[in-house]
């Protein structure tokens, strides 16, 4: 065979083959005889008829399609080790350039590549802080709303009370085909705080609880919020919008009160107050972490795609995007709601929502564990079984935590078992890996990477390393992302 290649922008490579034309024919007789071992030629046994009566039945057009078909499964291995391409997804025959002689034209996806450019010079200092003792205090209080009681009043609002409304928003003007469902909820349930507790991700914005105080249940009030300029929704930025709320019920809450006892009806493991502030600050501490880390890391990552050139065909990010919705589809799925009733709400088609949504969050996600992926590589990044077993360990806790039913799992059949082990080690597996990936990117960020250091730490480490799996899309709660909305992609 003689083959063109032909490397596109999009990153496909085009393979122009032009096939022997003893190969077209042996592939033709071939198909002539699995037609003829299908159907019935009178006079002959099926599979028994000569190539030229099986022709004259079928027709070279029949034969030539099935032909095709055999000889592209039979040369297509054999095209990309000629051709030295490593596909990242299956290719296609895009065109039958010509018959006599036999030439072909395949598109085939290539594996991405990234060029990490100078991604050590790149410096962002890690700054997180332990969060002082406001932020225990605040989850002691959102533990007491929690078991407080409620009764329904006929008063009027005030603070620390449970509110259901009705709210629909009205954006000041918004063109005539502009639709904005989110601005509008009905059976709203929320709490009025105190103007020092308030929460950044209150609906629809900051301190609008507290705008209905002195609302009594069954009254209505309209409520004007003019949005920032930078708000996250770039349909909102610097817009005013009106909500014209509607009371339904004003609920008193009475909050326990902070001592001994409140601390053992939170759980019968602590014995005072003090026991469960300390958990509570580890949490709380744990949680800050977390949080910053996510926010570091993919702004981090983002830095390094700024000076990285990152190459990758259509098929991998639509294989992404498909994860995507299965992720969205699975959290509508909690919610009670399926992707139809989602796509009315929104008042879109999965087409529209899948190029304007979901695409640019499946692009990101992908970018992201391309550049960690290739950190990984080139930095030699290893695990080990004593890790990777801790790892194991550590997931298969958080299932059960999360109601997973382990002891029925491993009462299951022994496939069952073995299928549910191969897939927790992989998930352990890919999160050990990437962070440890991550934390040489921040040793990198900080001025503490050192390559001497890194080579010792690389010859122990091949020792007791065990194969390392290649990093699944990193999905980092960023704001680009909108992560916790629950109208998003992500």
């Amino acid at each position: 065979m003689n083959i063109e290649k032909n490397i596109r922008e999009d990153h496909t490579a085009e393979l122009i083959v032009d096939v022997d034309p003893e190969r077209m024919e042996a592939a033709k007789r071939r198909a002539a005889r699995k037609l003829a071992e299908r159907g019935k030629i009178p006079g002959f046994r099926p599979g028994k008829a000569p190539y030229e009566m099986i022709r004259k039945h079928y027709g070279d057009e029949a034969i030539f399609e099935q032909a095709v078909d055999i000889l592209v499964d039979t040369i297509y291995p054999e095209i990309l080790d000629q051709a030295e391409i490593k596909p990242s997804a299956m290719g296609s025959l895009e065109k039958i350039e010509s018959i006599d002689p036999p030439k072909f034209i395949f598109r085939v996806p290539l594996m991405p590549t990234v060029d990490l450019g100078d991604y050590l010079a790149i410096r962002h200092p890690y700054e997180w802080t332990a969060p002082g003792p406001d932020k225990l205090n605040q989850s002691l209080d959102e533990m007491r709303q929690m078991y407080g009681s409620t009764d329904t009043v006929e008063r009027a609002a005030a603070e620390g009370d449970y509110l259901l409304l009705d709210a629909k928003g009205e954006k000041k003007d918004a063109a005539e085909d502009e639709v904005n469902p989110e601005l509008s909820r009905e059976g709203f349930a929320t709490i009025i705080r105190a103007e020092d507790k308030q929460r950044d991700e209150e609906w629809p914005f900051k301190g609008f609880a507290r705008e209905l105080v002195g609302l009594q249940p069954g009254e209505n009030k309209k409520v004007k919020h003019k949005f920032p300029k930078d708000f996250e929704d770039e349909k909102l930025q610097g817009a005013t919008v009106t909500y014209d709320v509607t009371m339904k019920i004003v609920r008193g809450v009475t909050l326990p009160e902070l001592n001994d006892d409140f601390a053992k009806m939170v759980s019968a493991q602590y014995e005072n107050l003090e026991q469960l502030k300390e958990a509570l600050g580890k949490d709380v501490e744990e949680r800050s972490k977390a949080e910053y880390d996510d926010a570091y890391y993919a702004k981090l990552i983002d830095l390094i795609k700024e000076g990285a050139t990152i190459k990758y065909p259509p098929q991998v990010v639509e294989h992404e995007a498909g994860h995507v919705i299965q992720d969205l589809q699975q959290r509508l799925g909690q919610q009670g709601m399926d992707l139809p009733t989602y796509f009315k709400v929104r008042n879109t088609t999965q087409e529209k929502f899948t190029e304007e949504e979901v695409m640019p969050v499946a692009k990101k996600r992908l970018e992201r564990s391309l550049v960690l992926d290739e950190i990984a590589r080139t930095h030699k990044v290893s695990i080990d079984e004593e890790s990777l077993h801790a790892e194991f360990n550590q997931t298969i806790a958080q299932l059960a935590t999360q109601g997973m039913d382990i002891n029925g799992l491993n009462k299951g059949s022994r496939k069952s078992q073995q299928q549910f082990s191969t897939a927790v080690a992989n998930e352990s597996a890919t999160r050990l890996m990437t962070r440890r990936a991550l934390e040489k990117l921040k040793t990198i960020a900080t001025g503490a990477y050192d390559p001497e250091v890194e080579a010792r730490e690389q010859a122990e480490a091949e020792v007791n390393a065990i194969p390392a799996p290649s990093l699944s899309p990193v999905h980092f709660h960023d704001d680009e992302d909108h992560e916790g909305h629950d109208h998003d992609a992500e």
